[in-house]
């Protein structure tokens, strides 16, 4: 048996969400790449239409683009109708709709306001247990299929603000780990229910990625990064979902992999 095979996608439906930019368009990228069809989600229908359309082209596979809001349950259960109808199933769920939206106020804890920590943990955390729920009941039909959430290494360790202050930045808020640290706990649990299914459920923590920040916040983080950088959009997080997508994982679940050039372990 030649490993490689094992990466290969073709003949499989994957469903993106978030998919539109940045490294949930990466991921879905990789998995196209790898020969699987795949359907592409945002809250702005037309992002997700036109981010389908560029990956058909540059890939090759047939693609969908859907508009969700994930933090309204009926949206979802109408989001994963529609993507198993596409080709009759859904083989791999990546859980990656969320993220800090900029006009979230103040960072700090003491003085956020209480509905921006409640849209927050809403879009993050019961968002992805929304696709979970109604993506899930469908792999377990099938018994068969793979379920990636996104989390962050804000859910594993504490943030030293003094890097966002001395560079006149926002930073991200508690209520962001919290959320992130609550994928990772329902990442483990869920593993354990699906898995008699033949469901495998795991989560990527990615690290900072280089994406328009002040140059001395770059300088800052990568020199709190064992690898001595932060993350290249495009680049660093594809093989990770590539590899828990993929039959080169069938004996991977409820594990949180860390892709971070080191952040975590380097003191």
């Amino acid at each position: 048996m030649n490993v490689m095979d094992d990466f290969k996608l073709k003949g499989k439906v994957a469903l993106v969400t978030g998919g539109a930019r940045h490294l949930g368009y990466d991921m879905a990228d990789a998995l196209a790449e790898a020969g699987a069809d795949v359907v592409l989600t945002s809250r702005d229908a037309a992002s997700a239409v036109a981010a389908a359309e560029k990956l058909r082209a540059a890939r090759g596979v047939d693609t969908l683009g859907l508009g969700v809001n994930v933090v309204r349950h009926p949206e979802v259960a109408d989001m994963a109708r529609r993507a198993r109808d596409w080709k009759g199933r859904i083989d791999i769920l990546v859980n990656n709709a969320g993220g800090t939206p900029p006009e979230r106020g103040p960072a700090c804890l003491f003085d956020r306001d209480p509905k921006a920590i409640a849209e927050l943990l809403e879009v993050n955390l019961l968002g992805t247990l929304y696709c979970c729920k109604e993506v899930g009941r469908i792999m377990i039909e099938q018994k068969r299929g793979k379920i990636i959430n996104i989390a962050s290494i804000a859910g594993m360790v504490g943030r030293d603000r003094r890097m966002y202050q001395r560079n006149n930045m926002n930073g991200q808020p508690v209520d962001y780990a919290a959320a992130k640290a609550g994928i990772i706990g329902a990442t483990y649990d869920l593993a354990a229910l699906m898995g008699p299914f033949g469901v495998c459920v795991n989560a990527i923590s990615p690290g900072g990625f280089a994406r328009s920040q002040p140059g001395n916040f770059e300088r800052d983080y990568s020199d709190r990064t064992a690898l001595g950088r932060m993350g290249r959009d495009g680049v660093d997080l594809k093989g990770a979902a590539l590899f828990l997508a993929s039959a080169a994982s069938d004996y991977v679940t409820g594990h949180n992999l860390v892709v971070d050039g080191g952040f975590v372990i380097w003191h």
